[in-house]
């Protein structure tokens, strides 16, 4: 779903999609404060709800813009850039890290993880990205163990700098070293491809992912602030 609303007094548009994940997110693109007002006041009793929005962090007016006609703040996003390195990835016991060969492993473990999100903090905590397209081996690296496939990290598709999409470790297995150990192959096979560094974004009520992509040398470089109107 797509929607674009325009009007002839106002310099500016404002835009509906529908995200992978069902949610549905607004951005208003406008110079000034009643022309955003204006937009909003079109669109608004229209839309269903909840409806979503993301503002960089840095960018105060904005938000306010978007506080005034009744979003509030929902989730924070870090923007980290990690730099690649030669390094051993160090798995525990029976646990080897590798590119998947079993697509439908691969699919069994994404629903397992679905499951386990939605049943604890919710999938709509989750980036819209974890919602994958149709299925590319290529994207994917995997910790594989007797009983299946147990951890993947997933690099999203861009054209410039690759950008971790989705790092995730089945909740039994969790807590024993295969997120780190999937983090660190993935930046050793981007380092001898000569590619220097990756970005990513994790979420700020996640102190798990922030000490993982702090520990291996991520810096923040910006962020995002998603806000939802009820």
């Amino acid at each position: 779903m797509n929607h674009l609303h325009e009007r002839p007094d106002v310099a500016g548009r404002g835009e509906v999609s529908r995200r992978p994940d069902g949610r549905l997110f607004l951005s208003i693109d406008t110079w000034t404060d009643a022309d955003f007002a204006l937009l909003a006041a079109d669109m608004l009793p229209t839309l269903p709800r909840p409806l979503h929005t993301v503002v960089d962090e840095a960018d105060t007016d904005l938000r306010a813009r978007w506080e005034a006609v009744g979003f509030t703040p929902r989730r924070r996003e870090r923007e980290y850039v990690l730099p690649t390195a030669a390094g051993p990835a160090s798995p525990p016991p029976g646990v080897t890290i590798r590119p998947p060969s079993d697509p439908d492993l691969l699919r069994s473990l994404e629903t397992t993880i679905r499951a386990e999100v939605e049943a604890t903090i919710g999938w709509q905590e989750m980036p819209a990205e974890v919602m994958a397209p149709p299925l590319d081996l290529t994207k994917y690296t995997v910790a594989a163990a007797e009983d299946g496939y147990v951890g993947l990290l997933r690099l999203a598709a861009v054209t410039r700098r690759p950008r971790i999409g989705l790092l995730a470790v089945r909740a039994d297995r969790q807590r024993s070293g295969i997120g780190r150990a999937l983090l660190v192959h993935v930046l050793d096979t981007l380092h001898h491809k000569g590619i220097p560094a990756v970005t990513a974004e994790v979420n700020e009520a996640n102190p798990a992912a922030l000490a993982l992509f702090e520990g291996a040398g991520a810096r923040q470089v910006g962020g995002n602030v998603e806000l939802v109107l009820r």
